[in-house]
């Protein structure tokens, strides 16, 4: 493993480098939230770094990257730029890219603007549709009230460790893993994003834009995804032919932390095809 400080631009990002260089693309991982850095996908990616190389960076105003930023430094389309020049300084060529949760976004984006960069994508426990067609889904989910009761009367202090890991067993598991990473959370505002202040993670219609890329793409979920439920991934799958659909069973949001191997293992043969 190898940590280090890039240099892009007007910012630095933390590096995580997994694995080692070989003749096949790098991975390059865009993670979620964005409110910790990019640490709690670590179980997903270490098995995977037997055999490939991967780079796991932290989104400016988070974890180790530069901190302290303006709001209007705190914007989807600066982290894909930094994207894009991380991949740059790095030297890594044509890269194969993965985009978890809120960073699926990011990739969706990506692709859109820097679509010869990129050899194929992976979608994970994201989406590419808005968060009012969560809601539906979510409105007839008995087991998601209850566990949104159960957040909701902790006051945060659960940080959603009931609802994005399925198995309940894990929950503590997965809430110890997101307090080692440090007390504080990233620069960004939920508030911000909620008063629209936030641009838009994607600027063009994302089926359209991956239709577009034409490259082969994964989207790989959790079946019991309580962020982004299933049926949207079913649902992008079905408009855009480019994809193959893999879906965890029992495992929510953070399936690459319930079931790493399998996970890991959907995500080598993809990218060894």
């Amino acid at each position: 493993m190898k940590e280090s400080l890039v240099d892009v631009g007007d910012v630095t990002l933390f590096v995580r480098e997994l694995g080692r260089r070989g003749e096949r693309p790098s991975l390059v991982v865009v993670h979620g939230g964005p409110d910790v850095g990019h640490g709690y996908l670590l179980p997903g990616f270490e098995p995977l770094a037997r055999d490939h190389h991967v780079v796991l960076f932290d989104f400016r105003g988070c974890g180790r990257s530069t901190r302290g930023l303006p709001a209007d430094q705190l914007q989807p389309e600066l982290v894909v730029r930094d994207t894009h020049r991380l991949i740059e300084r790095l030297g890594l060529g044509q890269v194969d890219l993965l985009g978890f949760s809120t960073g699926g976004r990011a990739a969706i984006q990506f692709v859109d603007k820097h679509p010869e960069q990129v050899r194929r994508l992976v979608l994970a426990s994201t989406s590419a549709y808005t968060s009012a067609d969560n809601e539906p889904y979510l409105a007839d989910w008995p087991e998601y009230q209850r566990r949104q009761k159960v957040e909701d009367e902790a006051n945060g202090t659960l940080r959603n460790s009931t609802i994005f890991v399925w198995d309940l067993d894990r929950a503590p598991e997965y809430l110890q893993l997101l307090e080692s990473l440090g007390p504080d959370l990233g620069d960004w505002s939920l508030e911000r994003a909620i008063q629209g202040l936030t641009h838009p993670w994607f600027t063009r219609d994302p089926e359209q834009t991956l239709r577009e890329f034409a490259k082969p793409i994964l989207i790989l979920h959790g079946e019991k995804d309580m962020g982004f439920p299933v049926q949207l991934a079913h649902r992008l799958h079905d408009a855009v032919p480019n994809t193959q659909l893999v879906v965890i069973p029992n495992t929510a949001h953070m399936s690459h932390f319930e079931q790493p191997t399998t996970w890991s293992n959907h995500l080598r043969t993809f990218l060894s095809d």
